[in-house]
Order: structure tokens, then sequence, then C-alpha cells
């Protein structure tokens, strides 16, 4: 059974999804897991930022297939939903790296949809097959595929369910970059760490709760206007404010304090 591991540093929260004998299999008990953890550590100040990856070689294998009639079973629980991660990645302020280190499929490829930004393994296999097994795609892949690539492409990997590289994943706009495998959470994390390190925590959630918020209530140009002159009033005359240009100017780290 999969399991989530956490470890946090230097402001830092890697989650790492670790299941070596089914290659990190999906299972509700570990989507209870994760959401719980993104609320956890969306709340905590000393978190900056969150790298989701799973143990190599794999990312996440989607859910455990059986040749019986239990992998796809009716649901005995009431609460079942094809959405099992709550809160999502992008409902939170937190930025959030999927460090996509191996194969992603099914729903480990659609979880990590949900990220800010996402870093492909170039040996990893790439699918959302649902269709090819008599299911449909879940976790949001409707909304959150078209978002990054277009309907046209959305169609054609929800459609036919057929495997995808991680080259044609950045060419699309599914993935950031892809590098070789035992780079990935290496990337990763120095990403991570330049966003923990060097922009402001409030700056960081106000940004992606605008840039998500924009997508999904279909925000028109005004009310973005609106929304991004509220956030320079929150921001401007805090501390933070005054610290960026003045480490700026200094040639220093900035020192944060995420207050007003």
């Amino acid at each position: 059974m999969t399991e989530l591991l956490a470890d946090i540093d230097g402001g830092v929260a890697t989650l790492t999804l670790h299941g070596p004998a089914t290659r990190n299999s999906f299972t509700a008990e570990l989507g209870r897991q994760l959401g719980a953890a993104y609320r956890l550590f969306d709340d905590d100040p000393a978190v900056r930022v969150i790298v989701l990856t799973g143990t190599a070689p794999a990312f996440c294998s989607g859910a455990q297939i059986s040749p019986d009639a239990e992998t796809f079973a009716a649901p005995t629980n009431p609460d079942f939903s094809a959405s099992p991660v709550r809160p999502t990645a992008f409902e939170l302020r937190t930025p959030v790296i999927a460090a996509v280190n191996g194969h992603a499929i099914g729903i480990g490829m659609t979880l990590a949809l949900h990220a800010d930004i996402r870093i492909l393994a170039e040996e990893g296999r790439y699918a959302i097959p649902q269709v090819r097994l008599g299911m449909a795609p879940d976790a949001m892949a409707h909304w959150t595929l078209p978002r990054l690539v277009g309907t046209a492409v959305a169609a054609e990997l929800l459609l036919t369910g057929t495997s995808f590289s991680a080259r044609r994943a950045v060419e699309t706009g599914l993935a950031n970059r892809c590098l070789p495998a035992d780079e990935v959470l290496g990337a990763a994390l120095e990403l991570a760490r330049d966003i923990a390190a060097n922009v402001a925590p409030e700056s960081a959630a106000l940004t992606k709760r605008l840039l998500w918020d924009t997508q999904m209530t279909g925000m028109p140009p005004d009310a973005v206007a609106s929304r991004e002159t509220e956030d320079h009033l929150r921001l401007m005359g805090s501390r933070d404010a005054t610290e960026g240009p003045r480490a700026f100017v200094q040639g220093r780290t900035p020192r944060w304090s995420g207050l007003g």
C-alpha cells in the first residue's frame, strides 16, 4: 500500500508517494492523506513551497489494476468522489511543484496537473488511459488539461488514452520542462528553494490565487485589474515591501517576515 512521506527543509515541504511494490499506486487512503498534508502545510507559515514526488522509478502508476472485477467495482462509500484529493494543489495559497520523476498513469498524471509547475522525467511513460479501461478521466482532468494544452490536444489525450512522452508534454504546455529521471527531484528542489528564499511569501500567495482564480471563475480583464489593485494596496507599506528593495540594493538574500 502506498503511503505518504513528508519532510520539511529550508521552507520546502517534500511529499513523497511511497509504495515501491506497486510503483506508488493510488488508493483512497493515499488521497485522504495527501489532502490532509496539503491543508496542514498550506497553514504552516514555515512552509513556503510544496514539492510532490514519488519513490523512484515511478511518480504514481495510478489505480492498481487487477484481473478480477474489483478494480473499478461500484463503491460502497456513499461519499465517493472522482476527485479524491481535497483541497487540490491549485486551491492552496502555497506554490506546488510536481517532480514527476517517472511513470505517471491515470490519476497519477491527473493529480500532477493540479500543480503550479511540473518537471517530468524523460524516461517516464505518461497517459490518462481511463477510457481504455471502461472508465472516464478523473481529478478534474476535463478542466485542468484543456486549460494547459487547449481543447484539441486535450481531446486527443483524453479520448484516445494513448501514452505520450515527456518531450511532447513540454511541447504542448503540459509540463514546464523534462530532464533525466535522476535530475528531476533535484531540479524541483532547487526551484523550490529559490522561491522560498527570494520570493516574498504573501506575494507568492496572492499571485498564485489570482492566477488560478482567473481560470476558475472566468474573471474578465477589469475584474483582474481590480484584484491586482487590491493586492498592491495590501502589499504596499508592508515589511516585506520594504525588505525586498533593501535586500536588492544591498545584494543580499531577503529576510522575509511574511507579515504586514
